[in-house]
């Protein structure tokens, strides 16, 4: 039974080294300009030196360019991508087809993974953008476990599904809060790096917070909880879903580091001592909960229900 790759965000390029030493094969990087929702800001420079890095320990670097893309930044795609090539970036993660055939024109040999984090709801599709040119698809938040596992006995591609962290509910091209402080005169200072500055919409009925923060890419509102399914990972890893995601978007470095090595020993166990696992599954969930924030509880978002809409 192969062991899925454990896949993290990190917030900056000095966490690769720690990630990697925690147990992460892998990581998402990227700039806002090209890529939606990163956990933290990489440009070029800091892109060669994560490579750098992580290939020195055999961990592959995957650079975002999935955000929505306009006319004026089409002419932009294909030094961008030459530069990642040049660089020996592992794969890119696409959702605009202009990615897509850009990379087949500059760096034909590049692997992509298709994501658009909403639309890989079956199996028809991935294998759809699988003939097309990519290799693995990321699975939509919104699925339960048991499309997973028919997504995955299904599919031609690899398979990616979040396992921790929190989702995007909402997502606008405007800058909604920035325009509505400017239009009451005043200024806001768009900032979604620093903990310090986050903002949150508050359900008074449901007592939640929602993270609300602006980049690039516009106005984006996040989950008020963070999915976990530590305890539930058995039926994924016998179906052989290639990747494990954590997000770590607005999450400090030393969270991640600790929730990478639970998800590494439960990853581990789950393979090679199934009977540990189960032994221990419910005090490596105990030991997230004791790192979550107060306002953040842990829950495991649709895996066990349908999507209601």
């Amino acid at each position: 039974m192969k062991k899925p790759e454990l896949l993290v965000t990190p917030t900056h390029v000095n966490d690769i080294e720690h990630l990697i030493q925690a147990g992460a094969n892998a990581f998402v990087i990227g700039e806002q300009r090209y890529g939606l929702r990163l956990a933290g800001e990489f440009n070029r420079d800091d892109i060669k030196r994560a490579v750098k890095i992580a290939h020195r320990d055999d961990a592959k670097i995957y650079v975002a360019m999935n955000a929505i893309f306009h006319n004026e930044k089409i002419e932009e795609l294909a030094d961008y991508i030459l530069y990642l090539k040049e660089n020996k970036v592992d794969a890119i993660i696409f959702g605009d087809p202009a990615v897509l055939l850009t990379a087949r024109e500059v760096a034909p040999e590049m692997k992509l993974h298709w994501n658009t984090e909403a639309t890989a709801t079956n199996w028809y599709t991935c294998n759809y953008w699988g003939r097309k040119g990519a290799k693995r698809a990321v699975l939509a938040r919104e699925l339960n476990m048991d499309a997973i596992v028919e997504m995955k006995e299904n599919a031609e591609v690899e398979i990616e599904v979040q396992v921790h962290g929190m989702t995007n509910m909402f997502q606008s091209k405007r800058s909604l809060i920035g325009n509505y402080f400017e239009y009451q005169g005043k200024v806001l200072e768009v900032e979604n790096r620093k903990v310090e500055k986050n903002m949150f919409l508050y359900d008074k009925e449901r007592n939640n917070k929602y993270p609300i923060f602006e980049d690039e890419n516009g106005t984006h509102i996040m989950s008020p909880n963070d999915i976990c399914i530590i305890d539930e990972l058995e039926e994924m890893i016998d179906a052989e879903v290639d990747s494990f995601k954590i997000e770590g978007i607005l999450k400090s470095m030393d969270y991640l580091v600790e929730v990478t090595k639970i998800y590494r020993k439960a990853i581990d166990l789950c393979v090679e001592n199934r009977d540990e696992y189960e032994d221990i599954k419910d005090d490596l969930l105990a030991q997230l909960e004791e790192l979550q924030p107060v306002n953040r509880p842990l829950d495991t978002g649709f895996f066990f229900k349908e999507t209601v809409y």
